[in-house]
């Protein structure tokens, strides 16, 4: 499937390539010519300049259908890896965190009751928590990158009400 994603796309860039060759007859045109094949021109203008308005740019389809594909296979902006998330939350949190439980204080859980009722139930507010730590917390701003941090929080806030 990739391949020939990569084949269609070489080609409709070579295709569009194209639009910037100059034509052959101006390139031919001996130099005692040239000013007749300008003049020729500028009489044929009003016709070509009719016939090419419909016709469709090589360019401008190349790049439709570039940014069609980008935009189709590509990744939402910002996603949070939800899996990255999990995977951060099993290694750095679930020793005190375990199935949203809080071994240290327990009625500071990270179920969605608790969370609501300390103002918690925000990724913004689980982000901040996670970076800076709070009471017995420690922070982890300096232990995990800002992208693992937002990807755990994402992730906590959406079991938040599973456990």
């Amino acid at each position: 499937m990739q391949r020939s994603v990569c084949i269609v796309a070489a080609a409709l860039a070579l295709y569009g390539a194209s639009c910037f060759v100059m034509p052959c007859m101006m390139g031919a045109a001996p130099e005692a010519g040239r000013q007749a094949v300008r003049e020729q021109a500028l009489v044929a203008a009003p016709e070509a300049a009719s016939a090419s308005a419909g016709s469709w740019s090589p360019l401008a389809l190349g790049a439709a259908l570039g940014l069609l594909v980008a935009v189709a296979t590509g990744r939402p902006a910002l996603a949070a890896d939800l899996e990255n998330g999990e995977s951060v939350f099993g290694a750095n949190c679930a020793a005190c965190h375990a199935g949203g439980n809080n071994s240290v204080v327990p009625e500071k859980k990270i179920k969605k009751e608790a969370l609501v009722t300390y103002g918690k139930y925000d990724v913004a507010a689980i982000i901040k928590q996670v970076t800076y730590g709070n009471g017995s917390m420690p922070a982890f701003g300096e232990r995990l990158g800002p992208d693992d941090i937002e990807d755990v929080a994402n992730y906590v806030f959406g079991q938040a009400d599973k456990w």
